[in-house]
């Protein structure tokens, strides 16, 4: 008896030295974890690089619009349809595998002073199939008097100056989740950029000579 208890002794004793097991316990525990936040990270990245590049198509859009027009020299630049939709042909390349046309929307609108000074939404164009509209007014706001503060969030209103225009260019984008689209749910991303035109302009609406466009209507 007195060797079985020496032998069990021993072996208790091993066992109580022995961590083999509380690693394996720990990893148990650790790794899902580990694996969760990975995941976590890349999800983080591919939001933030979606981010990036719908301000980029945003900047991109104004950018371009603030510059198309056509003309020459006896007579100011025009802005033709087909320009509106080479605009909105860039965005389409810009947002190439993004499934942009489906789950996104660029609104392009074109601010400028109405007769009594006043901020004027004289026209809009869109692309995408997003079933959104201008978080900053329609077509048609503020074609007379003073009301219309502009376009952009209160307080912080973009505006024309008199003789000119602003291309204010608004993008909606619907973030599908990469791994935790259950959890998270489909982001809407919101962003606007603004360019005031490159150059003097006929702004007068309806452009449409040969060759003809299609008009980009926002309804």
């Amino acid at each position: 008896m007195s060797a079985r208890r020496t032998i069990a002794r021993a072996i208790m004793r091993r066992l109580r030295r022995d961590r083999r097991g509380a690693v394996l316990v720990e990893m148990a525990f650790t790794v899902p974890l580990l694996v969760l936040l990975g995941f976590g990270g890349i999800e983080i990245a591919n939001l933030v690089l979606v981010h990036t590049r719908v301000s980029q198509i945003a900047l991109g859009a104004a950018d371009n619009a603030s510059r198309i027009a056509t003309g020459d020299s006896l007579s100011q630049p025009i802005i033709r349809e087909i320009d509106i939709n080479e605009v909105f042909s860039g965005v389409e390349k810009q947002a190439r595998n993004m499934d942009f046309e489906r789950r996104g929307r660029v609104i392009l609108s074109s601010l400028e002073r109405n007769t009594d000074g006043g901020q004027w939404i004289h026209w809009q164009r869109c692309y995408g199939d997003l079933g959104v509209q201008s978080s900053f007014g329609a077509a048609g706001d503020g074609a007379t008097g003073n009301a219309f503060p502009g376009m952009g969030p209160t307080g912080k209103e973009v505006t024309a100056a008199a003789g000119t225009a602003v291309m204010f260019v608004e993008v909606y984008y619907d973030y599908q989740p990469l791994l935790y689209g259950k959890w998270l749910g489909s982001q809407r991303i919101h962003t606007t950029a603004a360019f005031n035109v490159r150059e003097a302009r006929d702004l007068r609406e309806g452009f449409n000579p040969t060759p003809t466009g299609t008009v980009a209507s926002c309804t």
